[in-house]
Order: structure tokens, then sequence, then C-alpha cells
């Protein structure tokens, strides 16, 4: 968090990039969504973790992270695979369009269907 209260924007193309100095930030990731991806970002924490859905997959598996982390009270959602390039954070966040969400992120305004750089909890972290 920043001095004015305000979460941290963190562009990680890896999940695997955020540690415990992380915490409440708000993590863009490259990443899936998957299992392995959510226990990364439960380990570090951030108010808000952003994945791309990776073709969402078997069973759901690109998007499985949604789930775990509620459980864990955090907010998660993905961003479509067709609208960003899976491992790169910038085009998570520059074009990437929310598709899933969790309750959480829901209650953060994370909506799907918008771009994720036009929430406001994202927007706020932009620089001007």
């Amino acid at each position: 968090m920043t001095s004015r209260d305000q979460p941290v924007l963190r562009l990680v193309d890896s999940i695997t990039e955020l540690s415990a100095f992380d915490r409440g930030c708000i993590a863009v990731s490259g990443s899936h969504g998957g299992v392995s991806s959510a226990r990364y970002a439960i380990a570090a924490r951030p108010l808000l973790s952003v994945f791309n859905d990776a073709g969402i997959g078997k069973d759901q598996a690109g998007i499985a992270a949604l789930r775990i982390m509620q459980a864990e009270g955090l907010a998660a959602c993905t961003v479509s695979h067709d609208s960003a390039c899976i491992g790169y954070s910038r085009s998570t966040l520059e074009e990437g369009v929310v598709n899933h969400v969790n309750e959480l992120a829901r209650a953060l305004g994370i909506t799907p269907g918008t771009a994720l750089r036009d929430h406001d909890i994202v927007r706020r972290q932009l620089p001007k």
C-alpha cells in the first residue's frame, strides 16, 4: 500500500514474481488462473489478482484460482486469452477484457465484459 493507503499496481509476467512485500497490491499478471498460480498469489496476499484464463481448458483449469482464492478471502479475476497475451502482464493491463470474477473481485467493482484498465480500482493506479 502507498502512504495514501491506495494499493500499488504491480505488473508481473509471472505470478511467481510476487512476494510478501506485495501484500495488498493489485497484481496484474500474465499467468494462467490455475491451481498453481493461486498458491503463489495466496502466499503474497494481494488485494486483487488478475490472471489470464488461458483458454479455460478442461474442467475449467484456467480459472480454478478464482474459486480457491475466494475461499482464502482474496479477490481474483481473469482476462480472456483472446484479448491479452498469456505471460505478458502489460498486455493484460492494456488489452485485457475481464471475463471471469470471483465474488470478492465483484465487490471491488470488477465486472465481466469490460476492459481491465477501465475499472476504477485499476484506473486510479495508472500513471497520469
